[in-house]
């Protein structure tokens, strides 16, 4: 059976120890790692591997014989509690051995954990655990965790009561870190509001939060919006040199174009179109991008989100043009555009 992300998100705070196994799959290997990693303590709890009731294998050990992962499924461990069993990396190769293991799967025996990259719908192995009754397949997509999932992570780092203006901010960069840096961040703050009665504030988010590629990527929009030409170059390059790409650049400026044209045009005026956006704008950020919304004014800003289309048509077509020394340009043009025309 399908497993919605939402529907994932429930059976790991509820788990269901009856079923006979569980497939995680997507591009992103770490987001699939974090789930499994999730998973697997919610089933057979923090100590399973010194208490031998979690047993691994790459799907290579497969691939002549369903005999290991079925022997693995049946046996005991010394220690009384739930067992699973741990398949790394599979692919359809592995596909034939670990349909014999769910078919051959009865309750009492332990439960089938199988992580994956990338499968279509074609794939044998979705299908195994799709089509089988008593298993579920879970695709793990690139997008950033939603309130439940951030609501959840807190609540595991003792954190049950957290106000709407740090929620949003939390909310907001799940969206700029990647899955491994936020998580991060969750257990570190847990660990900084420890025996702290008090809410957890915007300023406390702020000073736990790391520093990051997307930082310097938003410093460099944010010089272009307040019309600093002169500091894009230098962080061009720097970004050059980490590898973030043009196409990269012209969505991130785009998305900050958009938001300060949503702002700059809302009737109830720029401050409360800043609140309402949605994913929230960070906190820190907020007056900063009211001042520039303001200076810009919506026409200008329609103007500037159509340079930026543009840009990216030409980014993402077969002209051979240097990418990087386009989208520069075009962020100049931006940056100039308040002084020519204001």
């Amino acid at each position: 059976m399908k497993l919605s992300g939402r529907d994932l998100t429930r059976f790991i705070a509820r788990p269901e120890p009856d079923r006979a196994g569980l497939l995680l799959y997507g591009d992103d290997a770490m987001r699939v790692a974090l789930k499994r990693q999730d998973l697997l303590k919610a089933l057979v709890g923090p100590k399973a591997d010194e208490e031998m009731r979690l047993t691994r294998m790459g799907a290579g050990d497969l691939r002549k014989s369903a005999a290991p992962v079925i022997d693995a499924l049946k046996a005991r461990g010394f220690f009384p509690g739930p067992c699973a069993v741990f398949v790394e990396e599979a692919g359809d190769a592995a596909a034939e051995a670990l349909t014999l293991a769910l078919t051959d799967w009865r309750p009492g025996d332990a439960t089938l954990v199988v992580t994956a990259g990338a499968l279509g719908k074609t794939s044998k192995l979705r299908k195994a655990f799709e089509s089988h009754p008593n298993a579920y397949a879970a695709a793990i997509y690139d997008d950033p965790p939603d309130r439940a999932e951030i609501e959840e992570s807190l609540r595991k780092g003792g954190l049950a009561q957290i106000p709407r203006e740090a929620m949003d901010d939390l909310t907001a960069l799940a969206t700029q870190l990647d899955p491994g840096d936020f998580r991060q961040l969750v257990e570190k703050i847990g660990l900084y509001k420890l025996n702290d009665p008090a809410p957890l504030t915007s300023s406390e988010i702020a000073a736990l939060a790391p520093a990051s590629t997307e930082a310097a990527v938003d410093d460099m929009i944010h010089a272009v919006a307040e019309a600093r030409a002169d500091a894009i170059a230098p962080v061009m390059a720097r970004l050059a040199a980490q590898g973030v790409g043009a196409v990269t650049l012209c969505i991130a400026a785009t998305r900050h174009f958009r938001q300060l044209y949503t702002a700059a045009s809302d009737p109830r005026g720029i401050q409360q179109g800043i609140a309402n956006q949605r994913p929230p704008v960070f906190w820190k950020a907020r007056d900063r991008m009211a001042r520039q919304a303001q200076a810009w004014g919506a026409e200008r800003l329609a103007t500037a989100l159509g340079m930026l289309t543009e840009t990216d048509l030409t980014l993402r077509s077969a002209a051979r043009a240097p990418e990087m020394a386009l989208m520069e340009r075009t962020l100049v043009r931006l940056a100039m555009m308040p002084r020519s025309r204001g």
